[in-house]
């Protein structure tokens, strides 16, 4: 996991009533590719969001302006103490409200992401610290990313569209950037594609994806599919 504690210092202007909601999803999405070690700049931002790039360098700008985030020489993206301090604390509610949706509440796993997002901006620091009770030792979300402060690297080191035929790949964690497609995660969860399944490597292609084999089913998955599932492969 990338040190995400690369960022720098800066000043909140006073009257600063905190961020907008459009800019805690920002920070939110810039702190999920510092973490995982992407360089966070304006093109991928606007790839991640599905919004144009004059609109990242709009937001970008005004958040640099409140003092949560500042560009490095290469011109990449950091957080500020602020804007990391935010954003942690943001991804931690989150991923802790995800856990309790459906280890406590018995949610399905594809509808939580949305429901977390309606809960977590209403959500008390008593309320959530009885849900962190509730959820007990959990150190990820039900997709394997990291909860902050109970874990300290992200599980899977391997790409599933990077992956070579044989061998077995033990699924880990599902990508952020996929959560948000309510289809897409019902699909996975109906397929058993959850984190800690184990499938047999049938065959990879950076066309046509990659087959994978559970007991006596084969699923081929879409290169764009295969790049949001992370996890490990050991020999057959």
């Amino acid at each position: 996991m990338a040190d995400t504690t690369r960022h720098a210092r800066a000043r909140r202007k006073p009257g600063d009533a905190g961020p907008t909601e459009k800019m805690r999803e920002y920070l939110e999405v810039i702190y999920y590719l510092a973490a995982r070690g992407e360089p966070v700049i304006s093109a991928r931002l606007a790839e991640w969001m599905h919004v144009t790039p004059p609109t990242v360098a709009d937001m970008v700008s005004r958040m640099e302006d409140r003092g949560y985030i500042m560009r490095d020489g290469r011109g990449e993206i950091l957080l500020t103490d602020e804007g990391f301090r935010l954003a942690e604390a943001m991804v931690r509610r989150h991923r802790i409200l995800e856990r309790f949706l459906v280890d406590v509440m018995g949610l399905q796993w594809h509808e939580i992401h949305e429901e977390a997002v309606r809960l977590e901006h209403a959500l008390s620091p008593r309320l959530e610290e009885r849900i962190e009770e509730l959820v007990g030792d959990a150190t990820t979300c039900p997709h394997g990313n990291p909860i902050p402060g109970r874990c300290a690297s992200y599980p899977g080191s391997v790409r599933l569209d990077k992956v070579a035929s044989g061998g077995v790949f033990t699924l880990q964690r599902i990508s952020e950037e996929a959560e948000e497609d309510t289809v897409l995660i019902r699909y996975l969860q109906n397929s058993h594609l959850v984190p800690g399944e184990r499938f047999a490597i049938i065959d990879c292609s950076p066309v046509y994806g990659v087959t994978l084999q559970r007991d006596d089913r084969q699923i081929t998955l879409s290169p764009q599919i295969a790049a949001y599932l992370w996890g490990d492969v050991t020999a057959t």
